[in-house]
């Protein structure tokens, strides 16, 4: 390690969103939630907050590990955070925690299926290390990891995404959370003096930070941290505050730098699908990060077009993990053969 990563606690834990919106129990207690919800305030809801993709388990976090363990072997402890579930795959570890929502969220605010609520609470894991990449599942490495590309000795760096620029600074319901996110924190932030703000969207990606950021934040802005936990399901109105406004904070602050950074977003809900997953195979080792943003909310357990994301992650990362108690009911690494297609890909509507 870089001696500028000389510190009391070197260790930089990784923190995990997980669920697995295929468990009949947590599907009942979700209908159950969406129809009270609907009931009471419908029109709140966001676009694509409770739709299938949003929730889908496709091993996703099983090959998420995977990549962890090739490109960052040397990373502290995993936490996944979970409503009460187990990946069946799973293998005790001593270097893995489950987090159950209870042991976070108090119990007045639960359930909670809304991301951004959950994450909210993520700097509040007992015993989380100072420096930690915090990730949604559907995100990976994608090269070894170097340091001083992700953390610098006064804070962290991101990337912005490729989308384009955010109008306006008023919340839309029929934009996406990270659009009303960025919204949100041009809006609050302006009570900075000489607060300028980048009308964009951050990068989907492992997402550097500090716990002490989230912690000052949280101090700052009380009442966005308030309005954002007291959500059952996406809102538009309180889009996520750690995927934007704790990180535009941190860049008014001095705290976080912008970098560039190759990576690739896929959609698979598109019509080329194929050839989006045949560009990410043909860039494997070159992009920094890359994310799978599961956008078929129509497909059925079977659908082929999950399958072939399946068959995509394992041609990437064919090697279990310490954290895999076996291979069993894996697609075979062949069943994907790639195809050349060049070109950068672009996020669609399920973001953060």
């Amino acid at each position: 390690m870089p001696a500028a990563f000389a510190a009391p606690d070197p260790r930089i834990d990784i923190v995990y969103l997980w669920v697995d919106g295929n468990d009949p129990s947590w599907r009942a207690r979700r209908h159950r939630a969406a129809q009270a919800h609907g009931a009471i305030e419908h029109s709140a809801m966001a676009l694509y907050a409770n739709v299938e993709g949003r929730f889908r388990d496709n091993d996703e976090l099983r090959y998420s590990l995977r990549a962890l363990e090739r490109h960052f072997p040397e990373h502290g402890h995993v936490h996944v955070v979970t409503d009460g579930q187990t990946p069946s795959w799973l293998r005790p570890s001593p270097h893995l925690t489950l987090v159950d929502h209870r042991e976070l969220i108090p119990a007045r605010q639960l359930p909670t299926f809304d991301s951004a609520h959950i994450e909210s609470y993520v700097h509040r894991i007992p015993g989380l290390s100072e420096r930690f990449f915090y990730f949604n599942d559907d995100v990976f490495f994608g090269a070894p990891v170097q340091l001083d590309r992700w953390f610098w000795p006064g804070g962290v760096y991101a990337t912005w995404s490729d989308d384009p620029v955010v109008q306006g600074t008023a919340l839309r319901a029929d934009e996406n959370a990270l659009e009303n996110a960025s919204r949100l924190s041009a809006r609050w932030l302006s009570r900075r003096p000489g607060y300028r703000h980048t009308p964009r969207t951050f990068a989907h990606s492992p997402r550097p930070l500090l716990r002490s950021m989230l912690l000052a934040a949280e101090q700052e802005a009380p009442e966005l941290f308030e309005r954002v936990r007291s959500t059952t399901f996406r809102t538009w109105a309180s889009p996520t505050l750690v995927s934007d406004f704790v990180l535009r904070r941190a860049l008014a602050s001095g705290e976080l730098r912008m970098r560039e950074c190759p990576h690739l977003h896929v959609t698979t809900g598109c019509d080329d699908q194929a050839q989006q997953l045949d560009a990410l195979i043909e860039a494997a080792g070159q992009l920094d990060f890359f994310c799978i943003n599961d956008t078929t909310d129509d497909a059925h357990g079977q659908d082929p077009r999950l399958a072939k994301v399946r068959a995509a992650l394992q041609t990437l990362f064919p090697l279990a993990s310490r954290f895999e108690n076996d291979a069993t009911g894996l697609p075979p690494a062949a069943a994907h053969a790639p195809h050349r297609h060049p070109g950068r890909l672009r996020a669609a509507h399920q973001l953060a």
